[in-house]
């Protein structure tokens, strides 16, 4: 047991100096400070100038949320981080060793190729972690600025991009252990992003399934957490992804199995992850976070629909690309489904565009069905499909309502982020990189 905890030490010790000595990762954090500070000063100018404006009259609180204006746009530059410059890092760290023969050493020493893994993604994770410091300065100075800051939007925005970055480097480590060269693992991790953004261009002309399987993807993913809602299927799948990913990397990286044997286990491997996600999409538990409840219906009426016996469905005759679909979709069903566990909602189309289907008798209606009754609404706000429901189902609609959100108007400007995000974070992580570089060297 003490030989295999001191292995294990030694292993950690090693990955992480790989990370540092790793000039992609040095490169990585130089550029992530620039990403986060074009992205938090042009939100900043662009909050303050809608703050200036002066008023918050209701209909407009939206716009003075610091999560929809300057959290959400913030921390996307991560996106670009993970997408574009963490896959490197990541290959480099799980396919270098393969590449200078040093894992056929490593491969001597009494653990497990699982082990060998979680130290790889400790180390990157412990990398992550580093680059996120910019973003957490963005924190700090809009604070400075005196701007409102809700600890549970911040913390859902951090959650997203975290999850986005395990399933970065679980798709980088499985790509660099089964492929045999780093180019090759970092062209399959690009095709498998890309493919991701497929299915989201997929799921919003197609819709049905389409639409639903590009609910899953890590874009898709980003914007719920982006918007303040943690959805646990979401986490569960992501988190289901990304150990099968480790997994994958593991079963490959052990070189002196036979291939069809490797074969054999990465198919196991990928059928139990499609049991769990197949269990997982089924849970419906859901947190909204925003401090607007922007992904909520009001309080009061959530109350009033929880006396609804028996399932409701809802048939709307409006294809895919239809701007009504998209209002009634996010305006009106994806609250109504949190709220009401037995929705049941069909789309109706001929075409994906609807485009010659305005003349057609039924396009545009709204079918709502409750036990043996029916009712027919073309309203496609959430207003419009609550007074229809509460018409149709006799349950006496809600009278309280809750306070209209006015936001937190901030006429700020960005000072010291250009200095801060631009000059000191690359200066700094140049320091460092290079007083690494020197004493590891």
């Amino acid at each position: 047991m003490p030989s295999r905890s001191a292995a294990w030490r030694a292993l950690a010790v090693k990955e992480l100096r790989e990370l540092l000595v790793s000039r992609a990762w040095w490169i990585l954090l130089i550029l992530t400070g620039p990403l986060i500070g074009v992205s938090f000063i042009s939100a900043v100018r662009v909050y303050g100038e809608a703050s200036g404006v002066g008023g918050t009259s209701a209909g407009v609180g939206e716009a003075f949320s610091p999560l929809t204006g300057i959290w959400a746009p913030t921390f996307s530059a991560y996106e670009i981080v993970a997408v574009f410059l963490l896959p490197f890092v990541a290959i480099r760290l799980i396919a270098g060793d393969r590449q200078s023969g040093a894992l056929k050493m490593e491969l001597q020493r009494p653990l497990p190729a699982a082990t060998r893994v979680l130290a790889k993604v400790a180390a990157l994770a412990a990398g992550w972690i580093v680059a996120s410091l910019p973003g957490l300065a963005a924190i700090v100075l809009w604070n400075a600025y005196g701007g409102s800051s809700n600890a549970a939007e911040i913390a859902a925005v951090l959650a997203g991009h975290a999850l986005n970055a395990a399933l970065t480097i679980a798709l980088a480590a499985a790509a660099g252990s089964v492929t045999q060269n780093p180019s090759t693992a970092a062209i399959l991790t690009l095709a498998v992003t890309i493919g991701s953004w497929v299915l989201n261009f997929a799921g919003d002309i197609h819709g049905g399934a389409w639409e639903y399987a590009a609910g899953l993807t890590p874009p898709a993913m980003v914007a719920q957490f982006q918007h303040g809602l943690i959805q646990l299927s979401v986490v569960l799948v992501a988190v289901v992804l990304a150990t099968a990913g480790c997994a994958l990397a593991a079963i490959w990286m052990r070189l002196g199995v036979a291939t069809a044997r490797r074969v054999w286990e990465s198919g196991a491997v990928a059928l139990a992850a499609a049991a769990l996600i197949a269990v997982a999409v089924t849970v419906r538990a859901s947190w909204d976070v925003s401090e607007d409840r922007k992904n909520s219906l009001p309080e009061p009426d959530e109350a009033a629909l929880a006396q609804l016996q028996g399932p409701l469905e809802i048939e709307a005759h409006l294809a895919a690309e239809d701007p009504r679909r998209t209002d009634l979709e996010r305006q009106a069903l994806s609250k109504l489904r949190r709220a009401l566990p037995e929705l049941r909602v069909r789309y109706v189309a001929a075409t994906s565009i609807g485009l010659f289907e305005q003349t057609a008798e039924h396009y545009g209606e709204i079918w709502y069905t409750w036990k043996s009754r029916r009712a027919l609404s073309r309203a496609t706000s959430a207003e419009g499909v609550l007074e229809t429901i509460y018409g149709l189902t006799g349950i006496p609609p809600s009278v309280e309502r809750e306070d209209t959100f006015r936001g937190h108007p901030l006429a700020a400007s960005p000072r010291f982020a250009a200095a801060a995000f631009y000059l000191a974070w690359p200066a700094l992580t140049m320091v460092a990189g290079l007083a690494v570089f020197r004493r590891l060297s």
